[in-house]
């Protein structure tokens, strides 16, 4: 029997996309932080004129950009590794699906957690999902989020105005 014919038909093993061990190095190159949608956002926060902080390890999950100015978190989530609902670029893998269902969920939980920790910690956690930032809706997105992050008060302008008011007397 030739190659070709191995791997097809009826009752036989489908074929491996990748030689054993190609996928798992494959894997690990997948980067976590510096991600080309990240480098987008931050680009245009930076060329926006906000400055921030990038890949904090001091917050819970880590965020994408910190606006400590602003009391703003954003993260840049890809919508495959974060499960982004009635996306079209998140489906399950047809292969492994036990292991991967379960990976997913728990990268989706975690998000939750952190967002909420964040939350409870005073931040505004603003979500920008990759297929926002497709080209044909790229700089609507870009221009709503820096409105998300500028439409409140500073975070030091709200301190100020907190002390203000504790010094002046209520009538």
């Amino acid at each position: 029997m030739t190659k070709r014919g191995q791997g097809q038909g009826k009752g036989r093993e489908r074929q491996e996309k990748y030689e054993r061990g190609t996928r798992s190095y494959t894997m690990s190159h997948i980067r976590a932080a510096n991600t080309s949608i990240e480098v987008l956002v931050r680009r245009y926060l930076f060329a926006r004129g906000l400055r921030f902080r990038k890949n904090d390890k001091r917050y819970p999950g880590h965020p994408d950009v910190v606006l400590p100015k602003w009391h703003a978190i954003v993260f840049v989530n890809g919508c495959f590794w974060h499960m982004h609902p009635g996306c079209s670029k998140h489906s399950m893998p047809k292969s492994n699906v036990e292991f991967w269902s379960a990976k997913l969920l728990r990268n989706r939980e975690r998000d939750v957690a952190q967002h909420k920790a964040l939350e409870a910690m005073g931040w505004r956690v603003i979500v920008v999902w990759e297929c926002e930032l497709a080209k044909a809706t790229r700089e609507e997105r870009l221009e709503r989020l820096y409105s998300e992050i500028t439409a409140s008060v500073p975070a030091s302008e709200a301190r100020i105005d907190a002390r203000v008011e504790s010094v002046e007397p209520r009538t």
